[in-house]
């Protein structure tokens, strides 16, 4: 093998040899042709000129070999210069691995978190000119961002002299026939033109037009691409076959490219067509899509804004009945996709960023005390005849050889940290934003990478080196290492620690305000016992489910196969789940009050009879709903406490009657006020609601709540079997247990990954900002050995040593919490989107970090306090 090594580094050598004489022949032959036209131009003859030119030049063998022992010692200098860094570092591993290690953490979590954003917030959405995209909406007075009718759709898109392209989209999913029977696919309803608005086309065959739009057509979808390589084996044949979306024969008709993904709607493995044909279509107060839509060139966003708001305000008067104060909504498409996750990503990058500065600092002090303690080095080298220029290089150097080492690590713990984090995030959230499949170790981030390890170096370089630029070489020699260094520390090492220290507290209080609005989401008032709840959604199709007898008679059909369960105390069925959208809502009037210009829109839920009991939520009066209360008994409703004191405040609202404007159908009485349950997410405000019979107003579409008396987990393969028992054609969709609905659902999510970030970040700000206090306070001991032991030998007690070196740390870690205090007002401002319930100058959070910090730094402190009350005063003299 030693053989072959130094075969191979002989051709090498030969091999840059010819290629340095090539350029070095190719630069001499430019140079001497230069010459030669301008002593031609000077009016030389030609014959004369080239002679004069290879006198002036002079003997080319001797500059090729001149040039060749330039370039061979500069690379045996610079050779040297690694091999003596590395030999450096080798003799002092206690310094080398704590910096590398220091390093390695600060630029991992700074790639990691950079991916995240580069994938998120740098790179281009996948639609053609995405700046010009907006997602439309209707508001109403409980919100601003809530669905808009099919009719009011066609008059904005009528109307509307803003938009070059406006269609909708129904992220509702389907039920797919398959040989084992039916399932619930991920899947999404859009209009015709849906894909060129956005600037999508297909991979695999054609986009849909209006013709498919037309009733008497057979319907098409678009494939996704992952469901065409999952489904379908990716196989080019796919176009043509056809598949059965809710009862409906199918043809698939194309595939979407790879980078696709359109957020809003996602996850989707089936983009189908929207049609005018179905039941809500028809009805102008039947809200189910959302409107996207490309701006004209030269239109504005608060121009089109402004002019699709002027057509809701005329729908409003054209139509008051159904659009009474539904006003119209716009976000740029950015802002949808991207809004939830952009504050997180900010906090977290801010945090790796103040991670990195802190790692920096420690290193950067560290490295201080170093070059102060190898300063006799550096002045023998210089007596010795070593130029400044020549030592500055050697520490440029090291610290690249420093800096790059610790790069490198740095990226590969960045990888398994983005692994770390992706886990984190519920797989119903990671579907919704797809974008985050680009996160990696891509050209951008590696690069992003290279620059923070050069940058490093090249600061790592710069303060040894301006240490050797400032010194003499004389007190070099005369001094020392000591005296000087301890100067150097006093000067900078305090103002290091003291930014150490307030970057940390920075870091601990967003940690722990983060910390205690995700304990006060997760433990907020229900309304409702998410213990030992199991959930399930059950959609039925097909002709046999199309009357409201048949959907009765299924309903007690499953509820008595599902009672017989081992374990089951109660079944309960609703048309929407506690802690979901909110969505389903509708208008009121109340009956006996004047016609007015109050809008009155709350959620609306179907329930099963002993839907409450089974929550185990709280009556407050009245009743709940009894098991007969089938259509053939007057209209009954319960509603909860919002709705009392929203529209009947300081009156008993037992026994009114309430009605939709737009069914047509009797009044109902309400019977029962509850307390309220969570309809939205988490961290959303109470909504007024109101609950009506199951057997008054059934549908084929429904969710399963069972109150259990073992592990509900353990009960959800056994319910969706008992489900596919009554009928196999019933699509079961979304077994999950009340608690994990509420442990991943969209808000806590948010808030447990930004707390676990951000106080991971903060943990390791403490235990570096400890370590350089540490280093600071044990470097001073050092430097004070001397006096140390005078104090002693003259009688000071261990006590007054140990107040000495405590009082030193004490006030930096003071001065540190101080600043850190105020920082962390102006920094918490970044999280205030996130806070739940908490205030961002929390003073129990803060009083808790100045006490955690001003712990941590007192027990960094003991040590050298310890070693310096230990001192001999006769050794501490004698060494001297």
């Amino acid at each position: 093998m030693n053989w072959l090594a130094r075969t191979l580094r002989k051709l090498f050598f030969i091999a840059g040899r010819d290629r340095r004489n090539r350029e070095l022949e190719e630069e001499m032959a430019f140079h001497r042709g230069l010459a030669e036209k301008e002593l031609v131009a000077d009016g030389l003859p030609p014959d004369r000129a080239h002679y004069a030119v290879i006198r002036q030049f002079g003997n080319e063998a001797r500059l090729r070999d001149e040039s060749a022992a330039a370039t061979s010692l500069w690379c045996e200098t610079a050779l040297h210069d690694l091999r003596f860094a590395v030999r450096q570092l080798r003799r002092s591993p206690g310094f080398a691995a704590t910096a590398i290690l220091i390093l390695t953490l600060g630029i991992g979590a700074a790639v990691a978190i950079f991916s995240f954003v580069d994938a998120a917030l740098i790179r281009p959405l996948p639609y053609r000119d995405s700046s010009r995209l907006a997602i439309l909406y209707e508001s109403i007075p409980l919100g601003p961002r809530f669905h808009l009718s099919y009719l009011d759709y066609l008059d904005w898109k009528q109307q509307n002299t803003v938009f070059s392209s406006l269609d909708v989209y129904a992220p509702y999913g389907f039920v797919l026939q398959t040989p084992a029977g039916s399932q619930q696919v991920d899947g999404v309803r859009v209009s015709a033109g849906f894909f060129r608005t956005l600037g999508v086309t297909p991979v695999l065959g054609r986009d849909l037009d209006t013709r498919d739009e037309q009733p008497n057509q057979q319907r098409t979808a678009l494939l996704s691409y992952a469901a065409w390589q999952r489904r379908f084996g990716g196989r080019k044949d796919v176009l043509g076959q056809s598949v059965t979306l809710d009862g409906n024969l199918t043809t698939i008709v194309g595939v979407l490219p790879r980078t696709f993904h359109f957020a809003p709607a996602e996850p989707a493995d089936f983009w189908g067509i929207e049609r005018s044909t179905g039941g809500c279509e028809k009805r102008r107060d039947c809200h189910n899509l959302f409107g996207v839509a490309r701006l004209k060139p030269g239109v504005s966003f608060n121009a089109a804004f402004a002019d699709i708001r002027t057509i809701a305000d005329n729908l409003a008067r054209q139509y008051p009945d159904s659009n009474r104060d539904q006003k119209a909504f716009m976000l740029p498409i950015t802002e949808v996709i991207l809004g939830d996750i952009r504050p997180i990503l900010l906090v977290v990058l801010a945090g790796a960023s103040l991670l990195l500065l802190i790692a920096a600092v420690n290193v950067a002090s560290l490295l201080l005390v170093r070059t102060e303690r190898r300063r006799r080095e550096t002045a023998v080298r210089g007596a010795l005849g070593a130029s400044r220029a020549r030592l500055i290089r050697q520490f440029v150097t090291e610290g690249m050889v420093l800096a790059l080492s610790s790069g490198v690590l740095g990226v590969l713990s960045a990888w398994g940290a983005m692994d770390m984090f992706l886990r984190l995030l519920p797989k119903d959230m990671l579907a919704s934003m797809p974008y985050l499949e680009r996160v990696g170790l891509n050209p951008a981030v590696l690069a992003f990478a290279v620059l923070v390890a050069l940058a490093g170096g090249l600061f790592f370089s710069l303060l040894p080196a301006w240490r050797v630029m400032a010194a003499d070489i004389r007190d070099g020699l005369a001094e020392g290492a000591r005296g000087s260094s301890g100067t150097v520390w006093r000067r900078f090492g305090s103002h290091l620690v003291v930014a150490e220290l307030a970057m940390a507290v920075v870091l601990l209080v967003g940690a722990g305000l983060l910390g205690k609005s995700l304990y006060r989401l997760l433990h907020t008032d229900l309304g409702l016992v998410p213990d030992h709840l199991a959930l399930l959604a059950v959609v039925a199709t097909g002709h046999s489910y199309d009357s409201a007898p048949q959907q009765v008679a299924l309903e007690r059909q499953l509820q008595s196969r599902l009672s017989m369960l081992p374990g089951v105390r109660s079944v309960a069925f609703t048309t929407a789940l506690p802690l979901g959208d909110a969505d389903g809502t509708s208008t009121f009037s109340i009956v006996g009050v004047p016609p007015d210009q109050v809008h009155r829109e709350v959620a609306v839920r179907d329930v099963s009879a002993n839907y409450f009991s089974t929550l185990e939520a709280r009556l407050v009066s009245g009743r709940y709903f009894v098991e007969d209360e089938d259509a053939t008994r007057p209209r009954v409703v319960v509603i909860n406490q919002q709705l009392a004191k929203q529209y009947f405040p300081g009156q008993n609202p037992i026994g009114r009657q309430v009605s939709f404007s737009s069914n047509g159908k009797a009044p109902m009485q309400i019977v029962g006020l509850i307390d309220d349950i969570q309809e939205g997410q988490l961290d959303a405000a109470p909504r007024a609601a109101m609950y009506l019979p199951f057997l008054q107003s059934p549908g084929n579409y429904f969710a399963v709540v069972i109150r259990t008396t073992q592990r509900e987990d353990s009960l959800l393969p056994v319910a969706v079997a008992a489900v596919h028992q009554v009928d196999p054609r019933l699509a079961v969709d979304e077994p999950i247990t009340m608690a994990e609905r509420l442990h991943d659902s969209p808000s806590a999510s948010l808030h447990r990954c930004s707390a676990w970030l951000v106080g991971g970040f903060a943990v390791l700000a403490l235990v570096l900002s400890t370590v350089g206090l540490y280093g600071v306070i044990a470097y001073s001991v050092g430097q004070r050995t001397r006096e140390i032991g005078v104090r002693m030998a003259l009688g000071a007690q261990r006590s007054s040593i140990y107040r000495l070196i405590l009082r030193q740390a004490g006030a930096l870690t003071l001065v540190g919490i101080l600043f850190g205090l105020t920082g962390s007002l102006a920094a918490t401002s970044l999280v205030g989107k996130l806070l739940f319930q908490v205030r961002s100058w929390d003073l129990t959070t803060l009083a808790a970090v100045a006490l955690v910090l001003a712990a941590a730094a007192m027990v960094a402190s003991f040590l050298p306090a310890h070693r310096a009350a230990s001192v001999n005063p006769t050794e501490a003299l004698h060494a001297e």
